[in-house]
């Protein structure tokens, strides 16, 4: 038995974990600059109906810093799941975390029972020139002015708006603590070739695209690129909330989630190829 919470040395890192509950396997995959905490919200109703794993991505949280090797996110994911013992699971990825459950879909669908993507982001998507600025110049702001003041221009691009304002402070506290390395250093991250993006034609799971009205609108347009490609999924667009929303409105935010979870556990649809 591996235990509720650690380290898992799997993949080439190090890569800090939690679970918690029974049922149905459920991963929880967190956005940039940010961990497992995002997910505290969810964490107690998740695991009432699920057994709930959340992890830090590679380079976040509690995790090791990427060394100069070359990695995949996803990858990681399939290392800690073999490592846990568990071969197929629903996955929730949240910003980045969203581009980690796209690659993985595509790439284990046999290990996939449905995909909740949560104002994803997608390897193989351009940018906007105005968001990717916006991005560019927080890099720049941590380089010429230091990691405080990327964090500052950070927060606002977050647009977030909590209907209770105690979880102001959770999404602080976490960015705070964030150490800032991806700002100053070359990631050697590798995305999934060819991209997932290209391929969401091949998911043959239930698929959920969940995104906060006042989201970006980049995230809007990756949402409405998955609905393209697969006309089965369904789309819900949380009224007045923006990039956290499972922060801003965490009851129904999981009402959501865990609604969508127990209709495909009905219609779990098959596997595609990978």
């Amino acid at each position: 038995m591996r235990p509720d919470s650690g380290f898992a040395d799997v993949n080439g890192t190090r890569l800090y974990y939690e679970v918690a509950g029974s049922g149905d396997p459920l991963v929880l995959m967190h956005g940039f600059s940010l961990d497992t905490r995002m997910w505290s919200p969810q964490w107690e109703a998740f695991s009432r109906r699920h057994q709930v794993i959340r992890y830090d991505l590679r380079g976040f949280g509690r995790s090791a810093i990427p060394k100069e090797k070359g990695y995949r996110h996803h990858d990681d994911l399939k290392a800690l799941l073999d490592w846990l013992g568990i071969p197929s699971a629903a996955l929730l990825g949240h910003s980045t975390g969203g581009s980690v459950a796209l690659d993985f879909a595509v790439s284990h669908p046999e290990a996939v029972h449905a995909l909740v993507l949560f104002g994803a982001i997608a390897h193989g998507y351009e940018f906007s020139p105005e968001f990717a600025a916006a991005l560019q110049a927080i890099y720049g702001s941590a380089q010429a002015e230091g990691i405080a003041a990327a964090k500052r221009s950070w927060l606002r691009l977050l647009a977030f708006q909590p209907e209770d304002p105690g979880a102001e402070d959770e999404l602080h506290r976490m960015v705070a603590e964030y150490s800032g390395w991806h700002w100053l250093n070359a990631d050697p991250v590798q995305p999934r070739e060819p991209p997932a993006l290209g391929h969401l034609d091949t998911i043959r799971r239930p698929i959920l695209t969940l995104l906060g009205e006042r989201d970006v609108p980049d995230c809007h347009r990756i949402a409405a690129m998955v609905g393209q490609a697969v006309p089965a999924a369904e789309h819900v667009v949380l009224a007045g909330l923006g990039h956290m929303a499972n922060l801003e409105a965490p009851a129904r935010f999981n009402d959501t989630v865990l609604a969508f979870l127990t209709r495909s556990a009905r219609d779990p649809g098959s596997p595609g190829p990978a």
